[in-house]
């Protein structure tokens, strides 16, 4: 697909979500290459249209500067962000009790701590991003797991095997310690996430650098 159709396609997929206000989103594209910039009223939509253009097939890399507005009119203090996220997190039954710290400056939001699985890491960031006044999350949790198996390289395959949507022939796994190295080729970013997510899935895993590329 040349740059032009899929920059068409991309265009389609905002429009399609109601939740996205894609007038307010640029849309550049080199070589499969996709900038996305403009202003967007909550950090959940920012995020939101980054996941909509993921899963365009033909996109290959993506720059996002979508920058999210702040209107005086709504804005929050960082006290009452910081208070709120709090809240927010201690209502998540997914999210462990006083394993984190959170910070609050200018609207951007910073989680720092140890949790032991990475989907309580993703569930702190996600629960956030829903919440006015949050212009940005850094996510310096830190995955340190209590279990510490030998065979966390056969776990992985074995998970990626049984997986109907992964071609497991297409990306190598490698483990040094508690890291975990994917290299490859997929077909779509959401190929790429889901072997993200098998490798994440196994205890003991404190790392994962994925460098599978989007054919």
């Amino acid at each position: 697909m040349n740059d032009l159709l899929l920059r068409k396609a991309i265009l389609e997929e905002l429009e399609f979500q109601p939740h996205i206000d894609a007038a307010a989103i640029g849309v550049a594209i080199e070589n499969g290459v996709v900038c996305l910039t403009g202003h967007v009223n909550t950090y959940a939509e920012k995020i939101a249209a980054e996941r909509a253009v993921k899963r365009v097939k033909g996109v290959k890399a993506i720059a996002e500067e979508i920058k999210v507005r702040r209107a005086s009119e709504t804005d929050l203090g960082d006290e009452s962000i910081a208070s709120r996220c709090m809240d927010v997190l201690r209502w998540n039954s997914a999210i462990p009790q006083d394993c984190m710290q959170i910070k609050v400056q200018q609207g951007w939001v910073t989680l720092e701590g140890r949790v032991d699985w990475q989907y309580q890491k993703e569930a702190a960031e996600s629960a956030i991003r829903k919440l006015a006044g949050v212009a940005g999350i850094n996510n310096m949790l830190v995955v340190r797991p209590k279990a510490n198996p030998d065979d966390i390289k056969e776990r992985i395959e074995a998970a990626i095997a049984r997986n109907a949507e992964l071609d497991a022939c297409k990306v190598r796994v490698t483990v040094e310690g508690k890291t975990v190295k994917l290299e490859g080729y997929v077909d779509l970013w959401m190929q790429r996430k889901a072997f993200e997510n098998a490798a994440w899935a196994v205890p003991g895993v404190c790392h994962v650098e994925n460098y599978i590329l989007i054919a």
